[in-house]
C-alpha cells in the first residue's frame, strides 16, 4: 500500500492540490513579501551569542546540574551566573 503524501499541516496531498501548487510555482513567488524565519535559540543579547564549551570534573557537573535542578533554571542560567559573579570579584 503507497504511503499517502501530506502537507506540511498534515493534509492529504491529493492530485488538484499538488497541479495548484505546481502552477503556483510555474508563476513565481514574490520574495519581496517573503519573511525570514529564524531558527535555533534566540540570542541572549542583540546580535549572536557566542557558545563556549568547555570540560570539567564529573562532580563540578553533577552540583551544576543538581544546583540548576533544585533553583527550577537551566544549567546555562546557573552557570551564566556564577562565571558573571566570578568575574565581578
Amino acid at each position: 500500500m503507497a504511503r499517502v503524501k501530506r502537507t506540511k499541516s498534515g493534509t492529504p496531498l491529493t492530485p488538484a492540490i499538488e497541479e495548484e501548487l505546481a502552477d503556483e510555482a510555474a508563476a513565481g513567488y514574490d520574495l519581496s513579501i517573503a519573511t525570514r524565519k529564524r531558527i535555533g535559540r534566540p540570542s541572549l543579547d542583540r546580535g549572536v551569542s557566542p557558545r563556549l564549551d568547555l570540560r570539567v570534573e564529573p562532580d563540578l557537573a553533577q552540583a551544576l546540574h543538581d544546583r540548576a535542578e533544585e533553583e527550577h533554571r537551566s544549567v546555562s542560567a546557573v552557570a551564566r551566573e556564577a562565571l558573571r559573579r566570578y568575574l565581578a570579584s
